[in-house]
């Protein structure tokens, strides 16, 4: 799977605040946030975000269903 475009900018704050290079986890599969793996979403939004942000369905849940 291929990650979003992003800014170089944006991309490094994403970096700095998760640790983990967002294309690189969307590129093998993995979660930017938690490290758990991301190749399960519950519907093609929740795929296209994690495509947007690096969070695997867990991760987004948590975030979007708070």
């Amino acid at each position: 799977m291929k990650a979003t475009w992003k800014a170089k900018k944006i991309d490094d704050l994403l970096t700095a605040f998760t640790g983990n290079d967002r294309a690189t986890s969307v590129a093998e599969n993995t979660c930017a946030v938690c490290n758990g793996v991301a190749d399960s979403f519950a519907d093609d939004l929740s795929e296209r975000e994690y495509k947007i942000s690096g969070m695997c369905q867990k991760c987004q849940d948590a975030v979007f269903n708070s």
